[in-house]
């Protein structure tokens, strides 16, 4: 249980990965812990799309670059090796509260795994657009899917980024009344 703790408290976001792959167990206890999210109702809205092939890759990262507006040859992917999108089934429970709920456990267990992860949002605008739309379907996904974000995955080039001092008023306590 304490590591549990412990890998919460410490994981951080990445952008600096190595070239290589990561294996295909790293990525399907990635993806188990994505299923095992909460999700409204037992629904199970989300989809998960892993990506790891060079061309789709490289199509989503020219779509969602400039979704960005990022300057061209910029990576929004940080160079990561493998993506796993994260959509829902419009109308289908809280779409974006059960991927939300996904993509965080994704990250936690990478984190858990020794590999680094980050959110990249504009998954929304990305699976909007007739590009976007080709590649769900390439997939074999049909129906209405809002897009929620993706987890970037990969070994980190160089560790772990140090925590973050957290703000003073983060959180408040309302405390329980005392019976007198």
């Amino acid at each position: 249980m304490k590591e549990t703790i412990q890998d919460l408290l410490n994981r951080r976001s990445v952008k600096e990965f190595r070239e290589e792959q990561i294996t295909r167990e790293e990525l399907l206890t990635v993806l188990s812990a994505g299923m095992n999210a909460p999700t409204g109702g037992n629904q199970q809205s989300p989809v998960f799309l892993a990506v790891q092939s060079k061309e789709w890759m490289e199509r989503l990262r020219r779509l969602n670059g400039e979704i960005a507006g990022a300057p061209e040859g910029f990576d929004v992917f940080y160079g990561a090796p493998a993506i796993i999108l994260v959509l829902a089934e419009k109308g289908k429970g809280n779409p974006v509260e059960d991927g939300s709920l996904a993509i965080g456990n994704m990250l936690n267990a990478a984190y858990a795994l020794g590999l680094g992860g980050r959110w990249i949002h504009r998954i929304r605008e990305t699976f909007e657009q007739p590009l976007g739309k080709e590649l769900l379907r390439e997939a074999g996904y049909e129906g209405e899917y809002i897009g929620i974000g993706s987890c970037i995955l990969g070994y980190p080039k160089d560790g772990f980024p140090a925590p973050l001092k957290k703000k003073d008023n983060y959180y408040k306590i309302i405390p329980q009344e005392e019976k007198v």
